[in-house]
């Protein structure tokens, strides 16, 4: 065997295909299914933008791609299953989902389907609200090629005859204006039978283009779109104000390196040909589709088209009973509280943070932000606390990648509101997810915590699944504590009572934690391993897999995304199966559970198993104590995510998935269906 290691691009790519097949799927409603089309669209976005940029520039460090072998077949290998993907994407839309939609009586009406009626509105749209803000931009040695902005709508418009002064400009640029809808209504009054029909904007650009050329004949003309590399870069050991350098970075984040362009399917060679030359790339990096070239935008539809039957059911998430007196921190007195969201509502933990906030018993908050959104109840919690005069600490990672700016600014508030604003550890991004109150009480100062695998988000606490727990218990107050000392101190951390804190611990104990297994397997006793993580590619963490499966570990992995660890190779890891499941939710918590000889141990964590979380940020693992917390961990998160048949998927060796589907008289069974029944809100109570 030559790797005992699976492409991590590919089977990063994998997921995409695992998202795709949801699109097929007929029994699942037609707007949920063009949403998992978009969804794919996105991340594939973001898969240029970073993965594929981030290899072109390890490539152009010193020299170019044939200088470069083994990345160039890399390269190759994605390229060539990113063509693939993206026509399947594009045969999926057309053939099933298009046609199904306009079965429903949603339809995307193109220029030659329209009525006369719907041309004329379409004609008036374009006049009143389009053709104002368009500036066509013939090229010549005045008028270079123009700056195009990272994932935009634009257009090359190939000319004839001579421009106004007498010269024969055969190319024009048109730029999408980025202020207008992709996606327009028609009135009611327009689409037949009492459905909804939607034009998309770049048809009626398209429909109208040539009105932008008078006296020119538009010879050929195609939409396009560039990616761009979109990581952001700033030398942290240089600057005096992260804060600040980011700010001037995210401007150019907009224009850097060109790593894909989108052009329609007809869109002829030569002009397809002039923007590679113009972007610099190759013809691997031209995607030819077959439909609009930015399929996130068509979300919109699903939003506008308020037709409920025709998507998931309504899901109201389960409450927290009712608290001691309703004070939240008596009732963490009396027991730990465990939170398994969207299943339970996330206004728990806005109702901790806003408790405290107001709560005068209270002299300190502390809490990290990785990704909260540009609205969040929890920051203006914090805020409201700190210009009461509480202690408010809050360590916000400006790195946390596409939702700088919305960091930026809450740090701008959070500062003004007088709390005290940290941005982590230089080179490290803070990924833990935890809030600290201090409480001064009977006996002192006591530690109330919050410990999640999820972020403080008002909108993913909704769609992914994540664990979360409220405790006090002071061993575990002293550790999130002591988090705190070192991220605002910059001191090395003190021993923790529990915590596993990368990047000083959690790898090296996650890994004694593996060979704890193993050792017991070889004394003769049951080894046991389940973990569910949404990426597994660290190698020191998939060695230790390995080797626990040759000592007789029974290891079950369920892993979301990328998986680069080979199961069931005979002398290598026949005791380890890996599956993913994709469903309704986007499966985000992360699991760690160790038999140990029936001590039965559970971690929940922030990190996955990858080298760039364990070795390269902060994150927290921390255990769950409770015994009854911790067989409801087992019950809710690991247990039906094992026995699932209808959203599972199964890895075997070669990096090939599987769907796992019931067989003869086996019901369906789907863990995430089972835990909306079993901890949702029943529809009777939930009302409208």
């Amino acid at each position: 065997m030559k790797t005992a290691f699976l492409d991590r691009e590919l089977s990063q790519l994998a997921f995409n295909r695992r998202v795709m097949a949801q699109a097929e799927d007929a029994t699942i409603p037609v707007l949920e299914r063009l949403r998992y089309l978009c969804i794919v669209s996105s991340n594939l976005d973001e898969f240029f933008e970073v993965r594929v940029a981030s290899l072109l520039a390890a490539a152009s460090v010193d020299g170019d791609l044939a200088t470069h072998p083994t990345l160039a077949a890399t390269l190759e290998r994605v390229s060539n299953e990113c063509h693939e993907l993206v026509r399947r994407q594009y045969e999926i839309f057309n053939t099933a989902v298009l046609p199904e939609m306009k079965a429903q009586g949603i339809n995307i009406v193109r220029h030659s389907q329209r009525n006369d009626a719907q041309r004329a509105w379409v004609k008036a749209y374009f006049d009143r609200e389009v053709r104002p803000l368009l500036t066509p931009i013939g090229l010549d040695p005045a008028h270079p090629f123009p700056q195009v902005v990272n994932k935009s709508l634009n257009f090359i418009v190939a000319l004839s005859g001579k421009d106004a002064f007498g010269r024969g400009t055969a190319i024009a640029i048109v730029k999408a204006p980025r202020v207008l809808p992709r996606v327009i209504r028609l009135p009611d009054n327009l689409s037949k039978d009492g459905g909804v029909s939607f034009v998309l904007l770049s048809s009626v650009i398209h429909a109208h283009i040539s009105e932008l050329f008078a006296g020119r004949d538009v010879m050929a003309y195609s939409q396009f779109r560039v990616t761009r590399d979109s990581d952001l870069w700033v030398d942290e050991d240089e600057v005096k104000n992260l804060r600040q350098a980011l700010k001037g970075e995210l401007q150019g984040r907009q224009y850097g390196r060109s790593v894909r362009i989108e052009v329609a399917k007809n869109c002829p060679p030569e002009l397809s040909q002039f923007l590679l030359d113009q972007f610099g790339l190759d013809q691997s990096r031209l995607y030819r589709v077959d439909g609009p070239v930015n399929m996130v935008r068509l979300n919109e539809i699903v939003e506008q088209a308020r037709r409920p039957e025709l998507r998931f059911p309504a899901f109201m998430p389960g409450v927290l009973a009712k608290t001691v007196n309703n004070d939240i921190f008596a009732t963490i007195r009396k027991h730990d509280i465990l939170l398994h969201h969207p299943f339970q509502s996330f206004q728990t933990v806005i109702d901790f943070i806003r408790s405290a906030a107001l709560d005068p018993a209270v002299v300190a908050i502390k809490q990290t932000v990785y990704r909260t959104g540009m609205n969040s109840d929890l920051m203006e919690a914090l805020i409201a606390a700190a210009r009461s005069g509480k202690e408010v600490t809050v360590v916000v990672e400006l790195m946390a990648r596409f939702d700088e700016e919305a960091n930026i600014n809450w740090a701008d508030k959070l500062e003004q509101a007088g709390a005290q604003v940290v941005y982590g550890v230089v080179g490290l991004k803070t990924h833990a997810k935890i809030a600290l109150v201090i409480r001064r009480e009977e006996g002192g100062l006591r530690y109330y915590a919050h410990l999640g695998t999820g972020n403080y988000h008002p909108t993913t606490t909704k769609f992914y699944t994540d664990f979360g727990m409220l405790t006090c218990q002071p061993e575990l107050g002293r550790d999130v504590n002591e988090v705190f000392m070192h991220l605002t101190s910059l001191t090395k951390p003190q021993r923790m009572n529990h915590i596993w804190l990368a990047p000083f611990t959690l790898q090296e104990q996650l890994i004694k934690a593996i060979r704890n297994e193993a050792k017991i397997a070889k004394a003769g006793r049951p080894g046991r391993i389940i973990a569910k993580i949404n990426a597994l590619t660290d190698e020191p963490v998939i060695r230790a897999l390995y080797a626990a499966s040759k000592d007789g570990v029974k290891i079950d992995l369920v892993v979301r995304g990328a998986c680069t660890l080979m199961p069931g190779v005979p002398g290598l890891s026949e005791n380890i199966r890996v599956r993913s499941i994709i469903g309704r939710f986007l499966e985000h918590s992360r699991i760690y559970y160790f038999r140990n000889d029936l001590a039965h141990d559970v971690m929940l964590a922030s990190a996955d198993w990858m080298n760039r979380n364990l070795l390269r940020r902060i994150e927290v693992a921390f255990p769950v104590l409770d015994r009854g917390l911790k067989r409801r961990v087992i019950a809710e998160g690991l247990t039906p995510y094992l026995k699932d048949n209808s959203n599972a998927w199964e890895l075997d060796e070669h990096g090939h998935y599987h769907r796992r589907k019931p067989r003869g008289k086996v019901k369906p069974y789907s863990a995430q269906q089972h835990l909306m029944e079993s901890l949702g809100t029943p529809a009777d109570l939930a009302g409208d």
